[in-house]
């Protein structure tokens, strides 16, 4: 038994497809599935039920599967602990960075850090906010860049990097635009195009209205704020944004702060604990790049 045959077997356990975890574990489908069949063959047991479209665990499966897990963590525990002893950081570090949120300063800090320890391979990978945080609590992504209504989501310790207002941006000529100040019903009067569910964004716009009783249209949805703010630029709809992001678009677009909301959007590092030294050092850097001044 070796430890990339655990290795693969968490893969697949985790990802419920062969492909998936050979895509996770870089390596091809045929390579995997090989190499489950030799560890089946030497335990005895198959691990997996193959009929269905996903795949599934088998209860001698289930059994194998957190001695599996234990066991590959106990593996890097050696090498991380090797590492805090000679000054030198290895593994494996997955970070996730939150959909349509293009943000320099993680990127700054991922480079830095990765020129201090190119011993680390470094995993970037984008969803929505919510799923990140659960990706977090449960362990597969170490660190995230996620929007937020709450610092920090339970059972999880933050960073809060970004806390603003929520605007309404509107084009030249329109209605709201020629208002001294806009509420949460003036904007629900118009129709809205917002980030979608499972962002921060969203969700303190959600409960903003919820607190109101009030039932917007939401008219379109888009990821990014570049198509949020071009779809609104347009006139389909009235952008619901931060006051950073709105910024950019000010050649274009009037910003005005929903004066009734004033529960702030939040942008926030998000991890689960500190035992692995990377993200110890990752946060590190984070502070350093987001702390420093931006240019103009």
């Amino acid at each position: 038994m070796e430890l990339r045959q655990l290795e693969y077997f968490v893969a697949v356990a985790e990802e419920r497809s062969f492909t998936r975890a050979a895509e996770r574990v870089h390596i091809s489908q045929s390579g995997v599935s090989a190499q489950i069949r030799q560890l089946e063959r030497e335990l005895g047991a198959e691990l997996f039920d193959r009929s269905a479209r996903t795949v599934t665990l088998t209860v001698a499966g289930k059994a194998a599967f957190e001695h599996a897990r234990a066991a590959l963590a106990a593996a890097g525990a050696v090498g991380q602990a090797v590492g805090e002893v000679t000054g030198l950081i290895r593994g494996k570090l997955t970070v996730g960075m939150v959909i349509g949120c293009t943000v320099t300063p993680l990127f700054d800090a991922l480079a830095a850090f990765h020129r201090a320890h190119p011993g680390v391979e470094i995993s970037l990978l984008e969803d929505n906010s919510d799923r990140l945080v659960e990706e977090v609590r449960a362990g597969t992504v170490d660190l995230a860049l996620v929007g937020t209504a709450t610092a920090p989501p339970e059972g999880l310790d933050a960073l809060t990097i970004i806390s603003e207002r929520l605007v309404a941006a509107v084009p030249p000529g329109h209605p709201l635009a020629e208002q001294s100040r806009v509420t949460l019903r003036d904007v629900g009067a118009h129709p809205i195009v917002c980030m979608p569910p499972g962002t921060g964004l969203r969700m303190v716009f959600d409960q903003a209205c919820a607190a109101q009783n009030l039932q917007p249209v939401i008219a379109l949805q888009a990821s990014a704020a570049d198509a949020i703010a071009d779809l609104a630029a347009r006139g389909l709809a009235v952008a619901v944004l931060s006051a950073s992001m709105a910024a950019h678009y000010r050649d274009r677009l009037t910003a005005l702060t929903i004066d009734d909301v004033e529960t702030p959007a939040l942008l926030a590092l998000v991890w689960r604990s500190t035992h692995n030294p990377a993200v110890r050092e990752l946060l590190v850097y984070g502070r350093r790049a987001f702390a420093a001044p931006r240019p103009a």
